[in-house]
């Protein structure tokens, strides 16, 4: 895998899981040379964390994502993918968005979401 967008369960998973070797698993995926994010990530990161952990902490974490990946902006091609995957297999708008940012970049989606699983048109991975 040399290129990949990492959905927010990933991360999730990755700072909040109480399981050792599942955090460990995901830490050798975070080796893949071009790492990218969607901005739609970094929102529910940032809120995840916040509600958890508070404003100093989220504000951290938004700080070492941006050092350790591409951070991927939501512009009009990425919208329209993100509509019609959202149309066509009822997906969330963060769920759209993150896949049609994959779609875009030609990346494998890194998640455990079943909800990637169903869509077609882009590669999906997990531990």
């Amino acid at each position: 895998m040399d290129k990949a967008v990492f959905d927010t369960r990933f991360l999730a998973e990755l700072y909040y899981s109480k399981d050792a070797t599942v955090k460990q698993k995901l830490a050798k995926q975070k080796s893949c040379p071009k790492k990218f994010l969607s901005a739609i990530t970094v929102h529910e990161i940032y809120k995840l964390a916040l509600s958890l952990e508070g404003r100093e902490t989220a504000n951290l974490k938004v700080t070492l994502l941006k050092s350790d990946f591409e951070i991927v902006f939501v512009d009009d091609e990425i919208a329209k993918i993100s509509a019609e995957l959202r149309q066509k297999y009822r997906l969330s708008m963060g769920d759209s968005m993150i896949a049609a940012t994959a779609f875009k970049l030609k990346a494998v989606c890194v998640t455990d979401d079943p909800h990637f699983g169903q869509i077609r048109e882009i590669k999906v991975v997990w531990l």
